[in-house]
């Protein structure tokens, strides 16, 4: 529970359904704030008070489990460590797949829970001819979260219930607003929690990864100014390049180990085909080479139509119908057969 109207309304309805509920919420830093960490919207001490009344007010238990330890390592060192090499991290992924279900199906076995349920526009369902598990987007196009759980495994996915997957927004507030939940009007939290001013080149100066000037380049290798750290950078920005032009420029590519960056005009972000590593497959093994789905490339991007061809059994390359633009390598790339998530990896190049 997080404090949010999504979760809370998640625990209100397997409430109603009969469910024995227990809530638990993530203490995810310092609450004291005697380490000078500040968080958003997202996991502060009123979110974690939010989820107590909620609890009381429909009449479960709740409890707070600290995850400072967990989070740091899992989310935030990896996120430095990501932009520091010239990669745009997504936190969110690491946060929901590999801490909060890896941890909390195993701290529900100690409540002697059968499930951990979530406040996610996602929705789970057992195909009973193979006794797997599909992971499959949320009924509301707007909210779908399924993009950050990729790597759910077969395991998981049987300890896993999304209450809301079936409803939009405007349900879920409806509801909690009939239950007379103190968060019905709540509103979303959209920014990344531990960086809530939207300055991660601040955050991560604060974190020792300090100024470091180098060459942008343009597409030919030629030197056309300098810049103060690879951290600064994403591929497919435009703005803050410190360099001029009489076409708009973007960062086209970045190379962390020599310390460049290149610029180029729009046309040349377009890709037709990448490669992800770290690939996990929902179904538990890669489907075969050559089979036909859809690729996203980042969350609030459109699917696409591609071919999927599994390289081994943790790797993909993805070749595109048409052209992609702003393909950024440490991003989360996720693959599906219609509304179902087939697997997702992390973007090489």
């Amino acid at each position: 529970m997080s404090g949010g109207v999504d979760s809370s309304v998640a625990a209100a309805l397997l409430a109603q359904q009969g469910h024995e509920v227990i809530g638990l919420s993530m203490q995810l830093y310092d609450q004291s704030g005697r380490n000078g960490q500040t968080f958003g919207t997202c996991c502060t001490i009123d979110d974690l008070h939010d989820a107590r009344r909620v609890a009381a007010r429909i009449g479960f238990p709740h409890y707070i489990v600290n995850f400072e330890e967990q989070f740091t390592e899992t989310v935030v060192s990896d996120f430095v460590r990501e932009y520091a090499a010239g990669r745009t991290p997504i936190p969110c992924v690491h946060c929901n797949g590999d801490l909060k279900f890896a941890t909390l199906v195993e701290r529900a076995a100690g409540f002697d829970a059968a499930f951990v349920a979530t406040g996610h526009y996602a929705r789970v369902e057992r195909d009973d001819s193979t006794s797997r598990y599909r992971l499959l987007r949320g009924m509301d196009p707007g909210k779908d979260q399924s993009y950050f759980l990729f790597t759910l495994t077969q395991a998981q996915l049987a300890h896993a219930m999304f209450p809301i997957g079936n409803l939009d927004k405007t349900a879920v507030r409806e509801y909690a607003r009939d239950l007379g939940l103190s968060v019905a009007d709540k509103r979303d939290s959209h920014e990344i929690c531990f960086v809530p001013d939207g300055d991660h080149t601040a955050f991560l100066a604060r974190q020792g990864v300090g100024r470091q000037e180098g060459e942008i380049r343009n597409p030919a290798g030629a030197v056309i100014g300098r810049h103060d750290g690879v951290q600064r950078f994403t591929v497919g920005q435009r703005k803050g390049l410190g360099v001029s032009s009489r076409i708009p420029l973007y960062v086209v590519g970045i190379d962390a180990k020599e310390n460049a960056i290149t610029v180029g005009p729009r046309a040349a972000l377009d890709r037709h085909t990448l490669t992800a590593s770290g690939v996990t497959w929902i179904a538990g093994a890669p489907p075969a080479r050559g089979n036909r789905g859809t690729a996203q490339i980042r969350h609030r991007h459109k699917e696409a139509a591609a071919t999927i061809d599994p390289i081994g059994s943790d790797r993909v390359s993805i070749t595109f119908d048409a052209p992609q633009a702003a393909i950024a390598p440490g991003q989360a790339l996720v693959m599906y057969a219609g509304d179902e998530v087939l697997g997702g990896g992390w973007i090489d190049s």
